[in-house]
């Protein structure tokens, strides 16, 4: 019988043999494009050309924040699918308006404003002193949006020229502080929210006590609301050449102007000045044209957006490169929480860690903190004093520089410093401190039939179980701790302050400033922009003109630093889908109850003191 293998099963080894080398081959090519990808990402990249006329674009997306929370790789991964960011960084949109002021190529700036998700006051006084001085270099500025809500036209009065859409509009709610109150709720399900506090201005706690905003949260309310309010009339008429009588007049009478003009809200802002021109997006199209020319492949006017303009400056914005005599930046953004924590949240830990970096870095000659925050865990932010208090012993200077919110523990943190920074819009204060803790035992028994009962070697043995109530020999315990956690608060400040604690306690007790009235009490130092507590920090440390500012970051390892240039690399060869628009105030409503539960659930932790103040921190 012949050897010799069939035909068949010949045919069928060929094809095996073809088919295991064209998947030697396809596995080659894919680990060489992954290699090829990687050099690339390592390599500097050319940054984008601008062109020799052209117009920036400043399209914020999502709130104007100090700091971008969260994973910067996961940040990557959305740009690179193009997913609407819901933050865009202070920092990025005035240093780009600001390089723009300077520079020939640019002749024309569009805010594109349907995105914007608002800020605080102080935040977007920033943006519009930026857009100001490009207005005084002799450069036009035009604003678009289908719609403009208070901080959308807060931006947008700075323009030489607003456009809205026919069916957009103009709304100016004006400031509020509004909140839900449980206690009846609380008390038809027979809960118990024991609460601790010391400070009759101190109302954070207040929804778990009462129906309604007491006569002290209302008094201080109404200050620090009517200062933001005045302020902002004042911007927004002086931008639209109106008097502040005159602009406070149009929003009292909205309802009134809305009926006599059929419901055309686009033709009431028109009537009343609020915007030039009513048109579609091809209006602004022209008008933009007209201004620096067309770019004929494109069909629109010739521009260059913000992202890509500060990569065209190849700069090294937040200097990673710093070399010699520096004066350091630390961002504390969000509320204080235990541990490390990532951007967007101050980890008790974390932060502590980077001020202890300064302290042992011989080249920052200086530190300063840009707070935005309205409070939180009372270890987290003493954890941090503490360093700062080290820091200084040190011989190095610490000034502070406060965003639009810096209450609470906060300012906690900001008295241990040589010098206070604020805006004049910034709120601040809220010295004073709370615990709170919820029992369940009334609701278990009445509706699930449930009941606990046991034994213990102590008083203290059920001392917080949610499902026992909670005894008064307990509550004293705690309550005297809050109040010692006061007085160490109070003590703090007026060793920071230069001032005793009895002349601290007249302006704490829970209470919230404006940064003006701040510096009228002696809570801050003086008013101004974060490149003037920079300037003056330099000063303290004797510092020569040509000293570096270092923002101090938590470094990311070699992995993610690759993934992050990786993705960057590949958003280049990828079309991002088209962005939504901006968010309705129901989800922003949402939004708020997501944060507000996360807030909660670390509060009802046993044995917990909170320095918080109702503020957002945007």
């Amino acid at each position: 019988m012949s050897s010799e293998p069939r035909p068949f099963v010949k045919l069928l080894f060929g094809i095996w043999k073809l088919f295991s080398t064209l998947m030697l081959v396809a596995v080659n090519l894919v680990f060489l494009a992954i290699v090829v990808a990687i050099v690339l990402a390592l390599l500097p990249e050319s940054p984008p050309d601008v062109p020799k006329r052209a117009a920036l674009v400043v399209a914020p997306g999502g709130r104007l924040v100090e700091q971008l929370s969260g994973d910067p790789v996961e940040r990557a991964v959305n740009r690179l699918l193009g997913r609407q960011p819901s933050e865009t960084l202070l920092k990025d949109v005035v240093d780009g308006i600001e390089a723009a002021t300077d520079d020939d190529r640019i002749e024309a700036m569009l805010l594109d404003l349907d995105r914007f998700g608002g800020a605080g006051l102080s935040k977007i006084q920033e943006v519009r002193r930026a857009i100001l001085g490009f207005k005084e270099a002799g450069k036009t500025v035009i604003a678009a949006a289908d719609y403009y809500g208070q901080g959308q036209y807060h931006v947008a009065s700075t323009a030489d020229e607003i456009f809205v859409r026919r069916d957009g509009g103009v709304v100016i709610q004006g400031f509020g502080a509004y909140r839900r109150y449980y206690k009846e709720g609380l008390d038809r399900f027979g809960i118990d929210v024991n609460v601790f506090r010391v400070g009759e201005y101190k109302s954070y706690t207040e929804p778990y006590e009462r129906d309604d905003m007491s006569p002290e949260a209302r008094e201080a309310n109404l200050d620090w609301l009517g200062d933001l309010w005045q302020a902002y009339l004042d911007d927004v008429a002086a931008g639209r050449g109106l008097e502040v009588e005159e602009l406070a007049g149009i929003i009292e009478n909205l309802d009134r102007r809305a009926l006599e003009a059929r419901g055309d809200l686009a033709r009431v802002a028109l009537d009343a000045g609020l915007v030039d021109t009513i048109g579609f997006q091809d209006h602004v199209r022209d008008r933009m044209i007209e201004l620096v020319g067309e770019d004929e492949d494109a069909h629109s006017f010739k521009q260059i957006d913000l992202g890509r303009y500060l990569e065209a400056l190849d700069e090294d914005r937040f200097g990673a490169s710093a070399r010699g005599q520096q004066v350091g930046v630390v961002v504390a953004r969000g509320e204080f929480l235990p541990g490390s924590q990532p951007p967007g949240l101050i980890g008790g830990d974390s932060l502590a860690g980077l001020i202890r970096d300064v302290r042992h870095d011989d080249d920052v000659k200086a530190l300063v903190v840009r707070i935005d925050s309205p409070g939180g865990f009372a270890m987290s932010s003493e954890n941090i004093r503490r360093e700062l208090e080290l820091l200084r012993g040190s011989g190095k200077p610490v000034v502070v520089s406060m965003s639009s919110v810096a209450a609470s523990a906060g300012y906690h943190i900001a008295a241990e410093s040589d010098e206070i920074w604020a805006s004049p819009n910034t709120l601040t204060g809220s010295i004073g401190i709370f615990g709170m803790f919820p029992t369940f035992q009334r609701p278990l028994a009445e509706y699930l039939g449930v009941h606990t009962d046991g034994v213990g070697t102590s008083p203290w043995a059920d001392a917080v179980r949610p499902d026992r109530e909670m005894s008064e020999r307990v509550r004293n315990i705690i309550q005297a701790n809050v109040e010692f956690g006061y007085r160490q608060f109070i003590e703090d400040v007026a060793r920071g302050r230069d001032m005793t604690p009895d002349e601290v306690d007249l302006i704490a007790r829970g209470r919230i400033w404006s940064g003006r009235d701040a510096l009228d009490n002696g809570l801050v130092d003086k008013l101004g922009r974060l490149d003037e507590a920079i300037a003056s920090a330099a000063t303290m440390a004797e510092l020569d003109d040509d000293f570096e500012i270092r923002y101090i970051e938590e470094e990311l390892d070699f992995s993610d630093r690759l993934v992050i240039e990786f993705l960057t690399l590949a958003r280049r060869f990828v079309t991002p889908r088209v962005a939504s628009a901006a968010a309705s105030p129901h989800s922003e409503w949402l939004q708020l109850l997501a944060r507000q539960a996360d807030v909660l659930s670390d509060l009802l932790k046993p044995g917990g003191l909170y320095e918080y103040a109702f503020l957002e921190v945007d």
